[in-house]
């Protein structure tokens, strides 16, 4: 081999190296094309679309046909008034969506009659396109699963993020703090919603059986407020009857005449705190959920 060759191969080995370092350097292609979400009537008419689509969550493209519209345009005005309401609200609904800058809507022409029906129509455009259907519809989603068209159901998605328990359920749970106040404790559940319980302070370190009162959510996460349930022995016994009957009337036994009054109690010092309010309470805790997020 020759210096004549020895040079080729050489610059051939230099522009081999610069192609695989400029291949390796492109970005990779990915496929853009986003998925259709054929809405439904029932859909846009129910109106919870707008919070789902204000949060994000939807990134492919919803697709509104015109014969969905055009169902909606009938029904405010031959309609009763209900269905008159609401058909309008629906068309106020595809108007906000529109002119949301979060979500991707686009009407498709398809007609503004449906002659086979709307539903039928959306099973033909979701197969023709190879999309997907946004609907609340039982049957349509019945018929969707059996045509092998995958649905967005707003209903079961509202279903999977309710709170895993509901006011009045109980349970039973390790109180692991003390709460905004002296009289609550805190303990949490294994998905690590605070649960804040009334008059429970004495029981932190324990598993106590509570009561959920109610939820709260918040931009920090959620939080719910229970109570203790009380046992039998916890409750206060009830004093006998002829116990009872020798009180005098009115329920308050005789003060001693020696004792002497106790002097009121100014404004100084010595006056009890005035309680706070429930949405002072309600406040603070929401601070201290979002300190513990941080």
């Amino acid at each position: 081999m020759n210096t004549e060759n020895l040079v080729i191969v050489a610059v051939l080995l230099i522009l081999l190296g610069e192609v695989t370092y400029l291949v390796a350097k492109l970005p990779r292609q990915t496929n853009s094309k986003k998925r259709m979400i054929f809405v439904d009537t029932s859909v846009v008419i129910d109106g919870r679309i707008l919070a789902v689509a204000k949060s994000g969550f939807i990134g492919d493209t919803l697709v509104i046909p015109r014969s969905v519209i055009g169902e909606l345009q009938f029904l405010a005005d031959n309609a009763d008034h209900d269905k008159r309401a609401r058909a309008r609200y629906g068309l106020d609904v595809v108007k906000e969506l529109q002119e949301m800058a979060e979500v991707d809507v686009t009407i498709l022409q398809d007609g503004s009659k449906a002659e086979e029906g709307v539903d039928e129509r959306l099973l033909k455009l979701a197969k023709k396109h190879g999309g997907v259907i946004c609907t609340i519809d039982y049957n349509l989603n019945k018929v969707a699963d059996v045509e092998g068209i995958m649905v967005l159901n707003v209903n079961e998605l509202a279903q999977s993020l309710r709170m895993a328990y509901l006011p009045g359920e109980k349970m039973l749970l390790e109180l692991v703090q003390k709460g905004q106040d002296s009289h609550q404790a805190v303990g949490y559940l294994t998905d690590g919603t605070m649960v804040v319980v009334e008059h429970a302070s004495k029981n932190i370190g324990q598993k106590v059986e509570i009561e959920f009162i109610r939820s709260l959510q918040t931009a920090a996460g959620k939080m719910m407020f229970a109570k203790r349930v009380e046992a039998a022995a916890d409750k206060p016994k009830q004093q006998p009857i002829a116990q009872q009957a020798k009180r005098p009337a009115g329920g308050r036994s005789p003060r001693p005449q020696n004792q002497p009054t106790q002097p009121k109690q100014d404004g100084g010092r010595n006056s009890p705190r005035k309680p706070k309010t429930s949405a002072q309470r309600e406040s603070s805790l929401i601070d201290l959920v979002e300190k513990q997020s941080q």
